[in-house]
């Protein structure tokens, strides 16, 4: 079977490398791809947003099964377009995935069905959601609400705080349109945790857990980024707290969504805060996190496409998924300024040398290939992923990594892991 994936991160470097694993799969096909697909699948210069473009090169080569890895063209119904020309595609149709294309939808999803998560309102007024901070003194959190790329979610201490992030976001138009509406939370303490499980609309499939690094910088500060690395098992994530998260939130949600006429196949992701008063969840995603894929790809034993199968044909069921008992973690080598500003074109060395390290596999983000030269392309640049024993070992083999790789500009956590380090 050929397979083709739409996306050109480290998510989908990641899918790339574990679905051409599978017996199931001659030929991988990456649209566009990276410096690193390029390596193990045929890169299509097709950009993940022309769906036109994708649907006429699957129908042309016979593609068996497409995967999209980025939210956007799932947004945009490019699983729609698919099954109307009679092509097997994994990922939720546009309406279902709504949850992610707003937030707003999303939390007022959440309360009709009972699912608990911050206290929010939401506002498309501009002046409205500044006059919210006239009473409002505490710490809150402030999200655009449409797509952000990961990054529009902002932290606030305090009211002047909040009217400066609702400036930010709907004056300034920081985000473009996904701050057209806002929604403003209850700002929750305690550890996060992402879950993500596969679903065919009917039953619920739980990855393990994995723990992500949002902040810029060491010590979880500076600005809300894309992700800076994350690692699995997260140990915060007990069994106890397992069957919790199935029980409570998952199938709850996928039911819910059916209920809506609006029913849910593909990845479930969610975004949990787990608070002193039980799991709280921050945000539903309507696909494979990133970088949690990555760190979650590397341990997983299962092939994962009969599961891409089984989520399309409604007989998730059938299935089970087995993990390797290692860890994992995954450092994100990004540009120097993301997530604000950076440069692009710089020549990344010792690639190879890094890529092998035993229990390294060193995943492509934002790379292009250029006069035989691996060059930086994006914010995020590798997500360096490592496997050990324990959490400590699988840091210790990143890190040494990391060390390896060169090029101007570095910029990258130097704590993934730490707060779990066994």
């Amino acid at each position: 079977m050929r397979v083709l994936v739409i996306g050109g991160g480290g998510r989908e470097h990641a899918l790339v490398w574990k679905i051409s694993q599978s017996p199931k799969v001659t030929e991988v096909f990456c649209a566009p791809g990276n410096a690193g697909t390029a390596t193990i699948a045929t890169n299509v210069p097709i950009p993940a947003d022309q769906i036109d473009q994708l649907l006429q090169f699957a129908e042309e080569n016979e593609i068996g099964l497409t995967v999209v890895g980025p939210e956007q063209p799932l947004v945009m119904g490019i699983v729609d377009r698919f099954q109307e020309k009679g092509l097997r595609i994994f990922g939720p149709s546009a309406r279902a995935a709504e949850l992610e294309g707003s937030k707003a939808f999303s939390k007022n999803i959440m309360k009709k069905y009972g699912l608990l998560t911050a206290e929010y309102e939401i506002f498309t007024s501009h002046e409205k959601a500044r006059k919210y901070f006239d009473e409002e003194t505490g710490p809150i959190v402030v999200k655009a609400s449409g797509l952000a790329a990961g990054k529009g979610v902002i932290l606030c201490q305090n009211a002047q705080e909040g009217r400066d992030a609702v400036d930010t976001i709907m004056k300034d138009k920081s985000f473009g349109e996904a701050g057209d509406e806002v929604v403003i939370e209850e700002f929750l303490e305690g550890p996060e945790v992402s879950v993500l499980a596969f679903t065919d609309g009917n039953t619920v499939l739980l990855m393990d857990s994995a723990q992500d690094h949002k902040a810029a910088l060491d010590g979880d500060k500076g600005p809300n980024t894309g992700g800076m690395g994350a690692y699995s098992p997260a140990p915060v994530f007990t069994d106890i707290l397992r069957q919790k998260v199935r029980d409570k939130i998952m199938f709850p949600l996928v039911r819910a969504m059916k209920a809506e006429g609006r029913p849910y196949k593909g990845i479930l992701y969610a975004g949990l805060m787990l608070t002193k008063h039980g799991p709280k969840i921050l945000e539903f995603n309507a696909r494979f996190g990133d970088p949690e894929t990555q760190p979650l790809l590397v341990r997983m034993e299962s092939d994962i496409v009969p599961l891409f199968e089984a989520c399309v044909d409604g007989t998730l069921d059938q299935c089970d998924l087995q993990w390797k008992p290692e860890s994992s973690v995954c450092v994100v080598m990004a540009a120097k300024g993301y997530p604000g500003s950076y440069e692009k074109g710089k020549e990344i060395f010792e690639l190879d040398e890094a890529g092998a390290l035993p229990d390294v596999v060193v995943f492509h983000a934002g790379t292009k290939l250029e006069d035989g030269k691996v060059l930086t392309n994006g914010g995020r640049v590798l997500g360096v992923t490592a496997t050990g024993p324990d959490t400590a070992s699988a840091i210790a083999k990143a890190y040494e990594a990391v060390g390896k790789i060169k090029w101007d500009g570095i910029h990258y956590r130097t704590d993934i892991g730490a707060r779990d380090k066994k």
